[in-house]
C-alpha cells in the first residue's frame, strides 16, 4: 500500500468507527483492532469521533481510555502502555514539515510518540513528534508538549514546562 492509500484507508475506516455508537464498545474495538492490526484488551474504552491518518502505526496497552475527537498522526508510530487515559480533543502528532523554506512540500519528517504507563493527557492537550512522556505524568489542558517529559511530572503551558514534581 502507498501512502496516499494508507491515508485513504485509515481515514475510512475511522469514519466508520464514528459511526458505531459509544455504547457498542466491543464494536468500537472491533473496529479499532481493524485500524490498528492490533488486538486491545476488553478494558480499552473509545468515546468517537476518532481521527487517524494510518492506523497501522499504533500500539496500546491494556485499561487505556480514549476521550472524543482524539487525532492520532500515526507515521511516526505511536506507543501507549496501560492505564492510560487521554482527554477530549487530545492530538498526537508524529509527522511534520522540514524547517528550510525549500523542503517543506518535498517531504515529511517523523519521530515516535511513547506515552508511559499510568499518564493522563489533559484536554485539548497537543503532543509533538518524538515526545517521550515518562510513566505516571500529568499533560495540563492546552499544554503542547515539545520535548520529553519526565515520570511524575505534571507539566503545562506552551511550550509545556514542569509545573510540579508528584510525589
Amino acid at each position: 500500500m502507498n501512502f496516499a492509500e494508507k491515508v485513504q484507508r485509515a481515514i475510512m475506516l475511522t469514519a466508520k468507527i464514528s459511526t458505531i455508537p459509544y455504547t457498542d464498545q466491543r464494536a468500537i474495538r472491533e473496529g479499532w483492532q481493524e485500524l490498528t492490526g492490533q488486538t486491545v484488551d476488553d478494558d480499552f474504552h473509545l468515546i468517537p469521533p476518532v481521527f487517524s491518518d494510518h492506523g497501522i502505526n499504533i500500539r496500546i496497552g491494556g485499561n487505556v481510555f480514549v476521550n472524543q475527537n482524539c487525532r492520532f498522526n500515526d507515521i511516526g508510530g505511536i506507543e501507549i502502555d496501560d492505564d492510560v487515559m487521554l482527554g477530549p480533543n487530545v492530538s498526537l502528532i508524529t509527522s511534520g514539515h522540514p524547517i528550510e523554506p525549500a523542503g517543506r512540500r518535498a517531504g515529511i519528517t517523523s519521530a515516535p510518540i511513547t506515552i508511559g504507563r499510568n499518564v493522563w493527557i489533559g484536554t485539548s492537550a497537543l503532543i509533538l513528534q518524538g515526545v517521550t512522556i515518562g510513566a505516571e505524568a500529568i499533560i495540563g489542558a492546552g499544554a503542547v508538549v515539545t520535548r520529553d517529559v519526565p515520570p511524575r511530572t505534571l507539566v503545562a503551558g506552551v511550550p509545556a514546562t514542569v509545573v510540579k514534581t508528584l510525589a
